[in-house]
């Protein structure tokens, strides 16, 4: 069974400051987290303040809401049950018995530390797996790579739980929201402590006979996606991957990205192109010998980030290495999947690939229409 402890959550809070002595006081409030920037705070003559926020819960969809306190110490002292729902962002509510509630696991890596992930059970009313049987593991990694996995209501991730899988949305060292320290640990060290987290979340839930250890996938876009690349290049942990709109040749992002993020890099790997060596070292593009499991690819063809180049030589290098592999493209799409038939495409698309090549036969839609993957009969 897994073994936790009261795990540190990443996600953000609301909490009043008093600028006299600097004293914090968290506000009490049913949320997940708070989207920001999307925080509104009216003060009124009489003293009475207003709080206007979008807010998430696990398991149902984000809301803008408001909490009405007559002073400072009012809303200090607020409940839960103060705060009221002037809009939901979505009319449709999901059955909770198909959902799956998340929890906050902190797990030892390398280096005598620990990172986090937010775990996922499979759940599904429908359905009840044979008594003795692991479900399949999908580590899910966010993008940035200094962002960080929450764990507010994301129906993508649900879409997985929902059809048997467990999931492990990772906040590797390097994330944001757990200090300074813990956020520049990836400090000229991305590919290196990202990877080691990420390998060792799947490790952490198979030793706690949580998941089946034959059956363990990952996923993740845009830096996600190349953690997850990279994962597939230089360790030997996982069954499958994909890579949505994923970076492949670290120079090619260092040299070829927009102006917002041009020198991002150097602080995540070294300046470039001082450390044109680390750059080519780090690259899963210059690391095709170390891939030997199936991996597919979903990219936007309008990417101006990761263009669609980065996809395209790493499919045909596995293609023609003989790893399983698939390219789906996608029109009109830029970096990051906006359409919603694209984005059931990607879903679906991933989810066939994983039963192809690991061997099991999901449930697919009626309309579905099966990517085509090389090297696999």
């Amino acid at each position: 069974m897994l073994q936790t402890r009261l795990a540190r959550c990443a996600d953000a809070t609301l909490a009043l400051i008093d600028p006299a002595t600097g004293a914090l006081t968290k506000l009490s409030t049913p949320f997940t987290a708070f989207g920001g920037p999307s925080l509104a705070v009216h003060e009124g003559p009489g003293g009475e303040i207003k709080v206007a926020a979008a807010a998430r819960w696990t398991l149902q969809p984000s809301a803008v809401v408001l909490l009405e306190a007559a002073s400072p110490e009012a809303l200090a002292a607020s409940r839960p049950e103060d705060w009221q729902v002037i809009q939901t962002s979505a009319a449709t509510q999901v059955d909770p018995r198909y959902l799956s509630e998340p929890t906050v696991v902190e797990f030892e890596t390398e280096g005598g530390v620990t990172a986090f992930m937010n775990f996922y059970r499979p759940s599904n009313k429908d359905f009840v797996a044979p008594e003795g049987a692991l479900p399949p593991l999908l580590v899910k990694i966010h993008g940035g790579p200094t962002s960080q996995a929450s764990t507010a209501f994301n129906l993508g991730l649900q879409y997985w739980t929902s059809r048997g899988f467990a999931v492990a949305d990772i906040n590797y060292g390097g994330s944001t929201g757990y200090g300074r320290a813990f956020r520049q640990r990836l400090s000229g060290n991305w590919g290196i402590v990202d990877v080691d987290d990420c390998c060792n979340a799947a490790r952490h839930l198979v030793k706690a006979s949580e998941v089946d250890p034959a059956r363990l996938c990952i996923d993740g876009g845009s830096a996600g996606g190349y953690t997850t690349l990279a994962c597939l290049a230089f360790r030997d942990v996982f069954s499958a991957g994909a890579s949505h709109y994923g970076v492949a040749d670290l120079e090619l992002l260092a040299r070829d990205t927009h102006k917002f993020e041009s020198r991002y890099l150097d602080g995540l790997i070294g300046p470039y192109p001082e450390a044109k060596q680390v750059y080519e070292e780090r690259s899963p593009l210059n690391a095709l010998d170390g891939f030997t499991k199936p991996v597919a690819f979903f990219q936007g063809l309008e990417d101006k980030v990761v263009p669609p180049n980065q996809a395209e030589e790493m499919f045909a290098a596995l293609k023609g290495r003989g790893i399983p592999t698939a390219l789906v493209l996608f029109e009109g799409e830029q970096h990051g999947f906006r359409q919603a038939p694209n984005i059931r495409r990607a879903l679906d698309g991933e989810l066939y690939f994983y039963g192809r090549a690991l061997g099991f036969s999901p449930p697919m839609p009626a309309d579905f229409e099966p990517i085509e993957i090389e090297n696999l009969s």
